[in-house]
Parts: C-alpha cells; structure tokens; sequence
C-alpha cells in the first residue's frame, strides 16, 4: 500500500526569517507545488535523482533542525539524529537533510504533529503498516523528518547503517560508487532509484550488525 500524501502547506504558513542554504523543499526556482499532491523534491529533475559533492554545511543545517524540533516538542522528542548519507562525512549525497526523530507512539499524532505544523512543518507521508512511519517536510531547505518509536527496527537499521559507513572506508566507497553510477540513470520516482540501492545497502547494513555482535578486540 503507497503511503498516504499530504499537500504542501501554502507558502504563508512557513517562517519567513529562517536562510535557506539548500534547494527549498518546493523545487527550484521558487516553483509552485503540485495542485492536490506534493510538488517534486529539488533533488529529482527530468527522471534523475541530484547527487552532489559532500557539502561541509550539512551537519550545520540537521542541528538547525535538531534545535528546532527539540524546542518544539521537548520532552516528546526521544531521540533526534542526522541520518541518510548527508550524515556522512565526505560521502555524496542528495541534497536533502535527512532527520530521524524518534517519540513514544508515532501512531498518536496529537502529541507531536500541532507543535511541528506550527515551526513549520508539514506532514508529507503517513505509513501506518511500516511501523506507524510519518514523514515530515522542513519548513524553509530541503529537509525530510522521519518519525518512528524508539523500538523501531527502521530506526535502528539507519543508525546501523549510518554509522557503518562513517567508519568503514570500503563500504563507504562501493556505497559512493553505486549511487553516482545511478545517478546517471533515468527513474520513475525517487523511491525507484533507492529501491535500486537496496541490495547493496541490506549487504552493508548486514556487515554492521556482525560488526555489533563481534567487536573487535
């Protein structure tokens, strides 16, 4: 089952205070969204997915977010993580923040969805049979905000792999080398283009757990 999508919220409703380093999250060139669907990401243009040098400002812009999630929510927000391949120092990536944010029951979305939309937010995908998985669009750059419960197995499978590829070279490269081989590619969707990544990631994400299990001495 495709997750349910939101419109973007009008472009009244976000701050206007806040720099926007990276692509707005409406597409470029200050483009419209979709009329009743949730315009394109900046990162996908005429069937290919944008992949871009490792920027030093990415870390920078997740605790921007990471601040303004936290003073949002407080107490409600678990755990908040840079995750995705912009957490990566020197990798390649989209350039899309992405941000795990972990509370008490994804599925209870009066306790944390009102104080998101009011920084700025807005609620892009919802995924009830993906363990209760919300995803949220930031609210000026090109930022994505996954919600999970803290017990979460995709939660714990993107810190695996995030940490994964900070600290193994080899992995960190075949990982590079494939997605700018894809990013040469055409695709349907974004979604068609990770799912291409797939086998390589289930490989690396595999090699993190054993690394877990047996640390070396």
């Amino acid at each position: 089952m495709p997750p349910t999508e939101f419109p973007d919220p009008s472009p009244e409703t976000r701050p206007t205070d806040a720099p926007a380093p990276l692509p707005s999250r409406r597409g470029g060139g200050g483009a419209e969204p979709v009329s009743g669907a949730l315009a394109p990401p900046p990162h996908f243009i005429d069937g290919r997915v944008v992949v871009v040098e490792a920027d030093p400002k990415w870390p920078y812009l997740f605790q921007r977010e990471a601040d303004r999630i936290r003073g949002a929510l407080d107490a409600t927000a678990v755990s908040v993580e840079h995750v995705g391949s912009t957490a990566v120092p020197g990798l390649c990536a989209k350039p899309c923040v992405d941000v795990l944010l972990t509370v008490p029951h994804p599925a209870d979305e009066d306790a944390y969805l009102p104080p998101l939309e009011r920084a700025g937010y807005a609620l892009a995908h919802r995924e009830p049979e993906a363990e209760e998985h919300r995803m949220l669009r930031g609210p000026d750059v090109n930022t994505n905000v996954h919600v999970y419960g803290p017990k979460a197995a995709e939660a714990e499978r993107l810190l695996l792999f995030r940490d994964r590829l900070r600290a193994d070279a080899a992995d960190r490269e075949r990982y590079e080398h494939l997605k700018r081989e894809l990013a040469q590619r055409r695709w349907e969707s974004v979604q068609a283009y990770a799912d291409a990544k797939s086998d390589v990631v289930e490989e690396i994400v595999a090699r993190a757990r054993e690394s877990v299990a047996t640390p070396a001495e």
